[in-house]
């Protein structure tokens, strides 16, 4: 890992081809379920901000990637739709092999987004 990547390209770059894999589709897929959203850094991970808010971010460890709605109350609310992931919570953990599926992430996001704007 880049000892403080300022984008998420440089945080990507570090990373083994199969978890950077993993996590650009990941990356790909908030992106679109949120067009305006902005890419930054945020407690040294990848993340996304709208308004100002975070309000997804994304990273990779030794044994799991990790996609992050930055809200226990989210993850919590879709905990049957998560049943098949580890979970934190504010975390859903994930092996490069069987990545997050698009419909779920963007249900994510909307239900995040949805969050921050109420």
């Amino acid at each position: 890992m880049a000892a403080n990547p300022m984008t998420i390209d440089e945080y990507l770059a570090a990373l083994s081809d199969d978890q950077r894999a993993a996590l650009e589709k990941l990356r790909k897929t908030i992106r679109a379920a949120a067009p305006k959203a902005e890419e930054c850094i945020n407690y040294g991970i990848a993340a996304f901000r709208l308004n100002g808010e975070c309000f997804a971010g994304f990273s990779a460890s030794a044994k799991h990637c990790s996609f992050y709605p930055m809200s226990g109350s989210t993850v919590a609310a879709h905990q049957d739709d998560l049943k098949n992931y580890k979970t934190t919570k504010g975390s859903i953990q994930f092996q490069t092999d069987k990545p997050l599926p698009v419909a779920l992430v963007r249900k994510l996001i909307k239900a995040r987004i949805a969050e921050i704007n109420s």
